[in-house]
């Protein structure tokens, strides 16, 4: 079956500049119907990206509660059943009030279902932490080219606002110009802790994959994001650069419509949704060590990603996101400890193991203890027939 999506989001520009008073984030609303595309039924087969990812192996230690990820894109639907729950009052920069809920160009529901989509509801598709809330800034409404120099400052409104509302993550699926505006608003969420997770972009017709510089993905708090395929190789749309810090699935992606229950989707995928896994695993982060810095997080991700053979490179940056290693690998340095317990790196958490150890530890102990016995017998016996008794005052 063929899901089908608007072009992916290359370049964005905006049309118009409304700011409309709208209410502040809060808990859980249903949105306000609006019209885009309603996609068709998932694929019965779970999508290849999850199953690079396993999420699930990371869910035992953290499913990203307690953990807000603004998605500063085209809208959510927060009605579809992958976000039932999930979605809180957000807001509309130059657009109706929809509360950040109205989806026109079926992109930014796909980032946040990738984000935050709840599992146990379609046995193809999760979110890679579930129990996240999405906090959803509508500044677009379509993708592609839209000549609007204003845009770059509404992107920037978005993010300062996200940081006011304290959302834990960013998530910007999208590529704007460098502005002063857009410098000071990425510097506003750096020192006020919050991360902020960038797509690496997608080539456009006549591009160079290499030596271009995409913004926000650029800046140097920002963790950049590019694409990877089935078969783990380098998405050919995707950007690269050394600003490319991570990769994540950008390939034949799908996710809920932006209308209604079904699905939507691309064979090409882009870096979009790329990014939002990568938003994904930094709310699990985020949830299962609650006080590491927005440095540290970034930090976390990319030494845990599973590296490319040659390392570091413009294609891959540090490599794939591993979300589970992300919350398990033990580091030497002084980073703050986890919420919960931790294992090694590298074993899917396993709730018997403590169970399992102290057993075998007793067995080794009752072992060893009798050997000692069955040793010291003939002993004691001899000992008996040479007259020696035990003297509690040398025990």
């Amino acid at each position: 079956m063929s899901l089908t999506l608007p072009r992916r989001l290359a370049r964005l520009t905006l049309a118009a500049l409304l700011l409309a008073p709208l209410a502040l984030p809060g808990t859980a609303h249903a949105a306000v119907a609006c019209g885009g595309p309603e996609g068709e039924d998932a694929p019965a087969q779970r999508s290849w990206a999850l199953t690079r990812l396993a999420p699930e192996t990371a869910w035992p230690l953290s499913r990203g509660a307690g953990v807000t990820v603004a998605v500063i894109d085209s809208g959510v639907n927060g009605d579809h059943p992958i976000l039932d729950g999930r979605v809180l009052d957000g807001r509309d920069f130059g657009f109706q009030n929809f509360q950040g809920q109205c989806d026109l160009a079926g992109h930014g529901t796909v980032v946040a279902g990738i984000i935050a989509g709840r599992d146990r509801v379609n046995q193809s598709f999760s979110g890679i932490a579930p129990d996240a809330s999405i906090l959803p800034l509508r500044v677009l409404d379509e993708v592609g080219f839209v000549d609007d120099p204003s845009a770059p400052g509404r992107i920037a409104q978005a993010i300062r606002f996200a940081v006011d509302q304290e959302a834990d993550v960013i998530n910007l699926s999208l590529q704007t110009e460098d502005t002063a505006e857009m410098r000071s608003a990425i510097a506003y969420a750096e020192e006020r802790d919050v991360v902020v997770v960038a797509a690496a972009g997608n080539l456009q017709e006549g591009q160079k994959p290499e030596n271009n510089t995409i913004y926000p993905a650029a800046y140097d708090t920002v963790l950049a994001v590019a694409g990877v395929d089935e078969a783990g190789k380098h998405v050919s749309s995707s950007v690269q650069g050394p600003f490319v810090d991570i990769t994540a699935p950008g390939f034949n992606l799908y996710g809920p419509a932006p209308t209604g229950d079904k699905f939507v989707g691309e064979a090409e995928g882009g870096t979009s949704f790329a990014a939002a896994f990568v938003s994904g695993a930094a709310a699990l982060v985020r949830s299962y060590y609650p006080d590491m810095s927005a440095a540290d997080v970034r930090t976390r991700l990319t030494e845990t990603a599973d590296a490319p053979p040659q390392g570091r490179d413009n294609a891959f940056g540090f490599g794939v996101v591993n979300p589970y290693v992300s919350l398990t690998a033990v580091f030497s340095s002084k980073e703050p400890g986890p919420a919960g317990g931790i294992t090694l790196a590298g074993e899917p958490a396993d709730p018997t193991a403590t169970a399992r150890l102290v057993a075998i530890w007793a067995i080794a102990i009752v072992l060893v203890l009798a050997v000692a016995m069955l040793a010291g017998a003939p002993l004691v016996r001899r000992g008996r027939r040479n007259g020696w008794r035990p003297d509690h005052n040398n025990l």
